[in-house]
């Protein structure tokens, strides 16, 4: 399992960015994806989950109405659309696979989704 996160960098509040993650060495339709974000201050936080077809999602409540998870199943990436940036977002994005495939996406713990990418960094400050 080698999943590839891009996309992050550095913006000023209020300003968007687009995460990207590609996976490979697996059936990438039969899994839900999920991300997450950690910073130095806080624990790791489950920020969005997509089930395998892209029918469901999940958002933290810190996140909703602002970032849009999103899947191309033919493509193998999923994609975080972060818009409305605030400094708070500031972490590492991590992209996450379910250990096992089928079902959605629940439930979302880190036992649960134990394959990750190695990260990108998402920078929000003025």
């Amino acid at each position: 399992v080698v999943l590839v996160e891009s996309g992050g960098g550095s913006v000023q509040p209020g300003g968007s960015l687009r995460l990207s993650c590609h996976g490979s060495g697996f059936t990438w339709s039969n899994y839900a994806i999920a991300w997450a974000r950690q910073s130095e201050a806080k624990e790791l936080e489950w920020v969005a989950a997509i089930s395998p077809g892209g029918g469901l999602t999940y958002y933290a409540d810190s996140v909703k109405g602002r970032f849009t998870i999103s899947r191309d199943n033919d493509l193998d990436t999923l994609n975080l659309q972060l818009d409305s940036l605030k400094t708070e977002d500031t972490a590492m994005y991590y992209c996450a696979r379910k250990v096992f495939g089928g079902g959605d996406w629940r439930p979302l713990s880190a036992t649960e989704y134990r394959h990750r990418g190695q990260g990108t960094q998402v920078t929000v400050s003025s």
